[in-house]
């Protein structure tokens, strides 16, 4: 997502990048498949690591990308009053925001992610759902001396006294040590201060030694799992992060799940305050959002007991299990929801629709290994190898899709043959008529055309390279070239036609993906089909989108 957003190569710049795992019993041997074993095996991305990169210098990074945009970001301000004018229509300035200096700022919609202690959730009357347990845990960052065989990875020590204790090498040369604070242990001490976090710390990895020669930050905390009722107020107010579900830092995942709700909230409102789409729009972010926040929070409850030893509540496996071997098999099946990249939506009808006249997957593979599932609405979109027309220097699909809160129509042309052709000039023909999906293309139109341009842009993917992008796509160029207003371009697949087969597409019938801006799958439709797949993107499109050509609204 961040890569999507232009981000990602920045925070690289800062981050640790990581790619090696280990695991060490309590007896400092070394044990393979448990801990986070799972972070070596991410696919389909070509982020296929851990970037490790503490908060602080990530939101720098996010200040000045902002800045670059002319926007400059005014924190930390107080709320200390919030009132919504209902007898205003909903996308007006219905919001009024009082600050502890004394100024009201009147805006259309505002977005709480002011922390688990949230000021807006308060103030909007959403109850907090959820517990807290009696269980402490303590994370601290500095510079250390060790003996520990690979202090530059992700590490499992399994503890007999600190549970499950998390070693994570960090950036700026940095090393993070987590491990629970039993009562037990707290008894040692009457007061918890940095002396006492790196006195625990150093009991905490035995048998491997380790020194402190600079201390970063430290904190305590309780271990909990909440989750705001509700994730929205009068349709205007929106919580997102920790104000809206917060949980233990046991599978790393806080920072994660905020940033993949400001993402999905972020391009949807970007459409409506643009007047592109209805506001109903935004009635899918809880939609989406709280049933990969409440399968976090089920993991995350999970996993909070066996990093302490305790087997989960309801277990009804073997009693005499080891909670590490069975953390291990937890953070396993929780892998791709815990990287992100198996975060997914379910079908709704709106923007993750499951068309009936959807393409065949493809039965082809260049590998002996069974084929990844071929991507399905509501799921994330892989990323593939592409070559750009002339250099056949290579590219990316992701690259090549950023975020700019618009859908991208991905064409599979497959190969070049007289059927595939064919479809491609019909569904050409029949786009390019569309009141809806493109505007006019007479120069006389030129300022309705960018009046009335929707938000999707085209990228055309032929299987094999050629001298000629018109000369591969039968003597024409890409569908909406040369309409203004309306980005269109050609990739070619890479040599093995990695993106076809990722997809599922057979060559010899080519497919039409729509990608969501936040690069998630909307919908798949059947290049053959021609006319038929354009009337299933209206379809689509229609459901949400406010402008077309013809005036057509959305159905929403």
């Amino acid at each position: 997502m961040l890569d999507q957003l232009g981000l990602a190569d920045e925070l690289a710049q800062h981050c640790f990048a990581c790619r090696e795992t280990v695991s060490y019993d309590a007896a400092g041997n070394q044990v393979d498949g448990r801990g986070w074993a799972f972070m070596e095996q991410m696919k389909d991305t070509a982020w296929d690591f851990s970037l490790v990169l503490r908060q602080k210098y990530q939101e720098e990074i996010f200040r000045h990308a902002l800045r670059e945009l002319g926007v400059e970001l005014d924190a930390p301000q107080a709320l200390v009053g919030l009132h919504v004018d209902a007898s205003v229509p909903l996308g007006g300035y219905r919001v009024s925001a009082t600050l502890e200096s004394g100024t009201t700022v009147k805006c259309k919609y505002l977005v709480g992610a002011d922390g688990g202690r949230s000021t807006v959730r308060r103030l909007v009357d959403i109850p907090f759902d959820g517990s807290s347990s009696d269980d402490r845990w303590v994370r601290i960052d500095g510079h250390v001396s060790t003996n520990l065989p690979k202090p530059r990875s992700y590490c499992a020590i399994e503890s007999p006294t600190h549970g499950n204790v998390l070693w994570a090498a960090l950036d700026h040369g940095a090393t993070r040590i987590g491990y629970a604070f039993t009562p037990e242990r707290q008894k040692a001490h009457q007061t918890f201060d940095e002396g006492a976090a790196v006195a625990e710390a150093v009991a905490a990895v035995k048998p491997f030694e380790l020194s402190f020669t600079r201390v970063d930050w430290w904190t305590i905390y309780s271990v909990g799992q909440r989750v705001a009722r509700r994730f929205s107020a009068h349709d205007c107010v929106f919580l997102a992060g920790d104000a809206c579900h917060t949980h233990s830092s046991g599978a790393a995942q806080g920072m994660n799940t905020g940033i993949h709700d400001a993402v999905n909230l972020a391009w949807k409102l970007s459409l409506v305050l643009r007047r592109l789409a209805h506001p109903q729009l935004l009635r899918t972010y809880e939609a989406e959002r709280r049933p990969n926040v409440e399968q976090l929070l089920a993991y995350d409850r999970d996993i909070a007991r066996l990093m302490t030893l305790q087997l989960p509540e309801g277990w009804t496996g073997d009693p005499a299990a080891d909670p590490n071997v069975v953390l291990g098999d937890v953070m396993a099946a929780a892998a791709t929801f815990s990287s992100g990249l198996g975060i997914s939506y379910a079908a709704d009808g709106l923007l993750n629709v499951q068309h009936p006249t959807a393409p065949p997957s493809s039965p082809a593979s260049s590998s002996s290994s069974p084929p990844p599932p071929v991507p399905r609405p509501g799921h994330r979109a892989p990323d593939v190898p592409l070559r750009k027309p002339g250099t056949l220097e290579p590219t990316r699909l992701h690259r090549e899709t950023p975020n700019r809160a618009i859908f991208h129509v991905v064409v599979f042309v497959g190969e070049r043959c007289s059927a595939t052709v064919a479809s491609y000039h019909a569904f050409c023909a029949a786009l390019e008529a569309s009141p809806f999906l493109l505007p006019p293309s007479s120069p006389r139109h030129a300022s309705s055309a960018a009046a009335a341009t929707p938000p999707i842009a085209f990228l055309t993917i032929p299987a094999r390279p050629g001298p000629s992008a018109w000369e591969i796509l039968g003597g024409r160029g890409p569908v909406g070239d040369g309409v203004d207003g309306v980005s269109s371009k050609v990739f070619f697949d890479s040599a093995e036609v990695k993106a076809h087969e990722r997809y599922g597409v057979d060559v010899r019938r080519g497919a039409v993906y729509v990608l969501r801006p936040d690069g998630w799958v909307g919908t798949v439709l059947e290049l053959e089909r021609g006319e038929e797949a354009v009337k299933g993107l209206e379809a689509y499109f229609g459901r949400f989108l406010l402008r077309g050509r013809g005036g057509a609204t959305a159905r929403l």
